[in-house]
């Protein structure tokens, strides 16, 4: 049997009524035999048990009610623990127990009409003498209102611990729904903190990406430009005397290529500070541009192009025209600028290959007197260099790749840009 869980309260209550119900039959005067101690003792208890267990409560009336009968004591004021103890039933019991309380109901009815109409027919005065047929309706219909005072007297109260079942369900439904109510709120709450914090974790990642960018490119102009600054500063140093004009065309350039970093680091600059949005890039038509600005730093160039070109977004372009100035300021900073550097564009149905062959230098005397000139290093040996990783991700970043590899003397950069619209094109930014 279950026990159930009751508070101070409720336990105090039904000592209090089976209290009652224990002592009020000394309040009359009225004998009801050898055997009532038994029956009220009985029901006193089923009482006490009546929310603890109503299974228990339900077999000790039961067994009471059956001793009474057997021993045929007369009615008493303790059997009314029997509708209490029904009202528990559909209260507070289990299903099963509750349908058990039902079926009492009716079988008590019927057990309780026969028992006062053929064993204690002084109750009620039921009388069995049927001289006609009027006697007989009587006897029926004394049997018939007995029964139904009977099932009227157990069902009513079963009835109402079924009403009160069904409003503490709908109690206990509504307190349901409402937390059910307030953990979707707070899902939602989640859901949208969570949602916030993802957007704002993709602001940061957007942002660090556009400082990524702007570093990239402030890397890239800067080491140009500077190249370029002292490639031509260097020549005209040494023809300055023996030739003022190139001497003055070297200066002149020199001014130009600064004017042009210096107006593209205040670009990159102001984007850093003020999250503006992108200046315009370069692109591939800027070339033609890069390579009249490097050739007049000193370098010959042949810049070739086969096969048909195709339409390029504009990242990819600006990492193609990047890949470029980084290798041709490379071969100006530390290649053979006596030898023509060789770019091919070549165009192909799905990307496009730029091929950047340079000569190196050859490798200086090895003399323990004498530091190497800056000007004798190999691109392979430079250390802590940004060049050829930033190429190597701009490439990545268009959805392609780049190769460097050396030979015969030759410095050779391969990068590879697909071309087709199929392929999703990362952004730089």
């Amino acid at each position: 049997m279950i026990i159930r869980r009751l508070q101070r309260h409720q336990v105090v209550v039904d000592l209090v009524i089976a209290l009652v119900i224990g002592i009020a039959p000394l309040a009359f005067d009225i004998h009801q035999g050898r055997f009532s101690l038994v029956v009220t003792l009985g029901m006193v208890v089923a009482l006490v048990f009546r929310r603890l267990s109503p299974p228990i409560a339900l077999s000790l009336v039961w067994a009471t009610a059956a001793f009474e009968m057997l021993t045929l004591s007369g009615a008493q004021v303790s059997n009314l623990a029997i509708p209490i103890v029904l009202y528990a039933t559909a209260a507070y019991g289990s299903n099963q127990v509750r349908w058990l309380g039902l079926l009492s109901v009716g079988v008590g009815a019927v057990v309780g009409m026969f028992y006062v109409v053929f064993a204690r027919v002084d109750v009620f005065g039921v009388t069995h003498d049927i001289a006609s047929i009027d006697d007989f309706v009587k006897v029926l219909l004394q049997i018939g209102i007995t029964f139904l005072g009977f099932l009227a007297l157990l069902g009513l109260p079963w009835v109402g611990g079924q009403l009160v079942r069904t409003r503490y369900a709908a109690q206990e439904s509504r307190d349901a729904q409402l937390v059910a109510e307030r953990e979707a709120a707070r899902a939602e709450g989640d859901a949208a903190r969570a949602e916030r914090e993802a957007v704002r974790a993709e602001l940061d990642i957007a942002i660090e990406q556009e400082r990524t960018r702007i570093a990239r490119d402030m890397h890239d102009v800067v080491a140009h430009s500077l190249a370029v600054v002292i490639a031509q500063a260097d020549g005209a140093r040494y023809m300055y005397r023996s030739d003022p004009t190139s001497a003055e065309e070297s200066l002149t350039t020199i001014a130009s290529t600064a004017r042009e970093a210096l107006g593209e680091v205040r670009v990159l600059l102001g984007q850093l500070r003020h999250s503006q949005g992108a200046a315009p890039q370069p692109v591939l038509s800027d070339l033609e541009k890069l390579v009249e600005q490097m050739t007049a730093a000193g370098l010959s160039i042949d810049l070739r192009s086969s096969g048909t070109p195709a339409q390029l977004g504009s990242n990819r372009q600006l990492a193609i025209y990047r890949i470029v100035q980084e290798s041709l300021t490379n071969v100006l900073r530390h290649g053979d600028t006596r030898a023509t550097v060789d770019i091919v564009f070549d165009w192909r149905p799905d990307d496009l290959n730029v091929v950047i062959a340079s000569t190196l230098l050859p490798p200086p005397e090895f003399d323990p007197s004498t530091t190497p000139s800056h000007g004798m290093v190999r691109l392979d040996e430079r250390r802590g260099g940004h060049g050829l990783p930033g190429m190597r991700e701009r490439a990545a970043l268009s959805g392609g790749s780049l190769t460097t590899h050396q030979g015969g003397g030759r410095f050779i950069v391969r990068a590879t840009i697909p071309s087709t619209a199929l392929t999703q094109e990362v952004r730089l930014r």
